[in-house]
């Protein structure tokens, strides 16, 4: 089901600019043409670890694994806990907890389980929004640390938020580090990777969606800046924040009314905050 279109009298409330782009095209030129679709994403192969991301990537039929490496205690715990076999296609070799060391970032926590796998296939911004249904879309602005762009998709995932958009240039690719602080979110909340951030915000409004920035600079307090109607909650980079061209291409500017003892929240923090504010506020219906 399609989200609700927004009034039409919307851009006439809002410190909006810019005029509507052509949305002709479709296919995969359609979606590459100025941010409309998919960027870039990782390729080769991704090396997962951990129980959580492991076990999400492995039950992802969308996710194409290669090799899987762990201790028999680990595969066998993860068999039981699903009452499931692995794939037989699927190459498996047992180690010992030590070698999985070697094999992944220092010092990470591997749990007994390192999966080789490809890449998730890419996604067009027009097909998340057939399926979003009015939820909650997360945009994202030059957030590179994989933690928190990991964390944000687990509060993406605990708040079903329908989609996380991120542009291709400024923004972490799939890994192991990003998927373990998911927590298998990585595999349930769809990730966007957009060529132009601006002119995903132009398909969000044309889409029904009202663009809110977060911003300690902004005038409202969150969450009374909030409308009824579809929300993307737009997020930036701890330190630069939002973009101005991004900013622009919002409806509004609100900010998180936190204590003046502290200047900012981490970015996954506020991103938890803003989603969990999103989810009980009162829809107008």
């Amino acid at each position: 089901m399609a989200p609700p279109r927004r009034p039409t009298n919307s851009r006439s409330e809002v410190n909006y600019e810019g005029d509507r782009r052509d949305t002709s095209l479709r296919g995969r030129a359609g979606r590459m043409q100025g941010g409309r679709g998919s960027g870039r994403s990782s390729t080769g192969v991704i090396r997962l670890w951990g129980r959580h991301a492991v076990e999400a990537a492995l039950t992802n039929p969308e996710r194409d694994a290669k090799k899987l490496w762990g201790t028999r205690e680990a595969i066998q715990a993860m068999l039981d806990d699903h009452d499931a076999d692995l794939p037989a296609t699927l190459p498996v070799d047992y180690a010992q907890a030590a070698d999985l060391g070697r094999m992944v970032a220092r010092d990470a926590p591997h749990q007994g389980l390192v999966l080789d796998c490809a890449p998730l296939p890419e996604l067009a911004l027009d097909d998340v929004l057939d399926e979003a249904g009015g939820r909650t879309i997360v945009i994202l602005d030059q957030v590179t640390d994989p933690h928190n762009v990991g964390a944000i998709l687990r509060s993406c995932a605990a708040f079903n938020v329908a989609a996380l958009i991120t542009q291709d240039r400024h923004a972490p690719p799939e890994s192991g580090t990003l998927a373990k602080s998911a927590s298998g979110a990585l595999e349930l909340v769809p990730w966007v990777r957009v060529i132009n951030l601006a002119r995903a915000l132009e398909s969000l409004a044309e889409a029904g969606y009202w663009r809110i920035a977060l911003d300690g600079a902004g005038k409202t307090a969150f969450p009374a800046a909030l409308p009824a109607g579809p929300i993307a909650l737009v997020l930036g980079a701890e330190g630069e924040g939002i973009r101005r061209n991004v900013v622009q291409h919002c409806d509004a500017i609100a900010r998180l009314p936190i204590s003046g003892a502290i200047e900012s929240l981490n970015v996954s923090t506020a991103a938890a905050i803003a989603l969990y504010a999103t989810s009980i506020r009162p829809t107008g219906d």
